[in-house]
């Protein structure tokens, strides 16, 4: 007798083992049509996995998140066999599940092109339509290496040659295709109804540049059409949007091969940048920061000390002096605990914040650079709190309460909050990852806020929560973060005296709201498609003359506008006023004012706010307090 038991605390009972498809099936043939896969006492599994003891099971359905991820999964091995029906020649290697997506990395004599592509989709759509089975068989692992050595498919015993020798390996069949996988897929081809294929890419085999250059063919499945639609027209958005293209179109920056990953910012794009940092430097000296700033390069012992040279050397810009070896700062904390160990603190002095909008450089791999999303120069609002163990719960609530306050102004409504566990390769015991990891679970609690938790994704010295934010259309920045770390001020010699008159390591919070300032300009300019709002905005006004006899007006109005803190531009050429209505609205400043001989006459002008709002004539000081509300309030 087998005893299954369901989510919703029911059991059923089975006079024999019985796979997930069965079960599905005893519950009602709507179930059964729609189960993709099963999760058996937590682990993902096919539905003709077998039942055999007593055990608590989940059928996994389009509905839930595993189950796209298994349709994504078995989609990238549909485009495998599709290509091997294609192009017989090809050999297949890897073919993973990615966000929003899939991809898999074929050998092949000579490049795919788009058409291939098209062709290979239309082959993916045949055989679904075949609605042929997927299933799953064991080999030894020697049997299973003769076997793909046998096909031709050397890449494949390749992999599976790097398994133990006393380990069976797990392979899929559909049709005419077999592959190796650890699994779970659909179980036929029939559930694969919703994917497309989108580009092509090289990539060497297992990242490794001595290697053969492979062809990756990159795709996306979803459940339902519907969605598809959605994601595809996201992408259309986004490309529109692409800060890069933007950057250039509304000369706010550029880059060039003389400088790789670090950025030439044009006067209108440091308008942005410094409405930006002055910003949080408000923050700052709102929440009781301090700030300092630490120097560009530091010793090599110094780095030594504190864990980089030997956990992240390979991203570090490094050079020598006078037979001394240097590094430039990847990150700030260092600096900051030196300029806290400077002087001596007592408990009294506790929490100590210092703030920095500090420029650190990172060795990047050229391939990673991706506009000023991923640079190799950037700036953070970096941000460290030296503190009490006891005084850890309040001082990550007070941060989550300021970060959310910042994104709300930036535009930013839907924030989710994420803790990133010990990684692998980490300093410090399991003890203090312990202590670290709770504290910092205690103040999210605490908070009221609810988290996801992401093992292995924190840094190498501590956890940390992070701050994901949703743009406008709906995609997902990592951007805030707050670390607890009790290795490094142990490690630099950080102490603090106690109320017992003894020393004591303080706590450090590493703390960071926009984190890169380069990235997150990146994220807005991308966020409001170049049109900033108006307090973010580069230039606020264009004031337009529409003949020579206004010419003097808009020459004062703009200087008057100019002393009273606003950004503003005059077009005074002798063009038609609809010509320079139209070329300014091009570079999407928020008000463009038009002045003929009326408003000159009236001391008012005619107001058009952005996408040709016609707001009407306004008397300059109501214009001014519009300005100012909608500064102040950042609507």
């Amino acid at each position: 007798m087998v005893s299954v038991r369901l989510p919703d605390g029911s059991q059923r009972q089975f006079d024999a083992p019985v796979t997930v498809a069965q079960v599905a099936a005893s519950i009602g043939a709507g179930l059964a049509k729609a189960a993709l896969a099963g999760k058996v006492d937590g682990k993902l599994v096919d539905t003709s996995f077998l039942i055999a003891q007593d055990a608590n099971l989940a059928i996994v359905t389009d509905k839930d998140p595993e189950g796209l991820e298994v349709i994504r999964h078995s989609t990238a091995h549909l485009l495998a066999y599709a290509v091997k029906e294609l192009f017989p020649d090809a050999q297949v290697t890897i073919g993973p599940v990615i966000d929003n997506g899939f991809y898999y990395d074929f050998s092949y004599k000579r490049p795919f092109t788009p058409e291939d592509l098209a062709t290979i989709e239309k082959k993916m759509a045949e055989l679904a339509k075949k609605d042929e089975p997927v299933e799953r068989y064991v080999l030894p692992r020697d049997e299973a290496v003769a076997y793909f050595k046998s096909i031709g498919e050397d890449y494949k015993a390749e992999i599976i040659a790097s398994i133990p020798a006393d380990q069976d390996v797990s392979l899929y069949r559909e049709g005419k295709f077999t592959d190796l996988c650890r699994g779970p897929h659909v179980p036929s081809t029939g559930k694969l109804k919703v994917f497309k294929l989108m580009k092509l890419a090289g990539a060497y085999w297992r990242g490794d540049s001595n290697n053969e250059m492979l062809q990756r063919i990159y795709g996306t499945a979803w459940a339902k059409k519907d969605e598809q639609e959605a994601y595809l027209h996201m992408l259309e958005e986004a490309e529109k949007r692409d800060h890069r293209k933007l950057g250039r179109a509304l000369d706010f920056f550029h880059f060039q091969d003389e400088a790789p990953g670090l950025i030439f910012w044009h006067p209108k794009g440091w308008a942005i940048w410094q409405q930006v940092e002055q910003y949080m430097r408000r923050v700052y000296q709102d929440n009781g920061y301090q700030e300092v700033k630490a120097p560009q390069i530091l010793d090599r012992s110094l780095w030594e000390k504190t864990g980089h040279w030997e956990n992240y050397r390979e991203n570090m810009f490094t050079t020598e002096s006078e037979n001394r070896a240097y590094a430039l700062k990847p990150m700030n904390c260092p600096g900051h605990v030196q300029i806290y160990n400077a002087g001596l603190h007592s408990y009294r002095d506790l929490p100590l914040r210092y703030g920095e909008f500090g420029q650190c450089h990172r060795n990047e791999p050229s391939g990673a650079l991706h506009g000023m999303m991923r640079v190799r120069g950037f700036t953070q609002d970096d941000g460290h709190i030296f503190c009490t163990e006891d005084q850890i719960q309040s001082e990550v609530a007070a941060f989550n309460h300021i970060v959310r306050e910042v994104y709300d102004h930036f535009g930013f409504k839907d924030v989710a909050v994420k803790l990133a566990l010990r990684p692998e390769k980490r300093i410090g015991d399991d003890a203090v990852w312990d202590k670290a990891e709770n504290a910092l679970r205690e103040a999210i609690r605490a908070s009221g806020t609810e988290w996801e938790e992401l093992p292995g994704e924190g840094a190498f010295y501590g956890p940390k929560i992070e701050y994901h934010l949703k743009d406008s259309i709906g995609r997902s920045w990592q951007c805030g973060t707050m670390q607890v770390d009790f290795s490094m001020p142990q490690r630099l010699g950080a102490e603090y005296v106690t109320e017992d008159n003894d020393r004591k390591v303080p706590v450090m919070l590493h703390r960071a709201i926009v984190g890169s300032l380069e990235r997150f300009i990146a994220i807005l300019i991308e966020n409001h498609a170049g049109a900033m709002p108006l307090w973010l905005a580069p230039v606020q006004v264009v004031i337009l003359n529409i003949s020579d006899a206004q010419s003097e007006y808009v020459k004062n109005l703009t200087q008057s506008l100019k002393k009273q803190g606003f950004r503003v531009e005059s077009d005074l050429r002798n063009e038609k006023i609809t010509y320079k209505i139209r070329q300014h609205s091009l570079q999407k400043p928020p008000y463009i004012l038009v002045v003929g001989d009326k408003e000159r006459d009236a001391n008012t002008v005619a107001v058009r706010a952005r996408g040709n709002i016609d707001l009407g004539v306004m008397p300059i000081d109501v214009l001014v307090e519009r300005l100012n509300l909608e500064v102040q309030t950042k609507a």
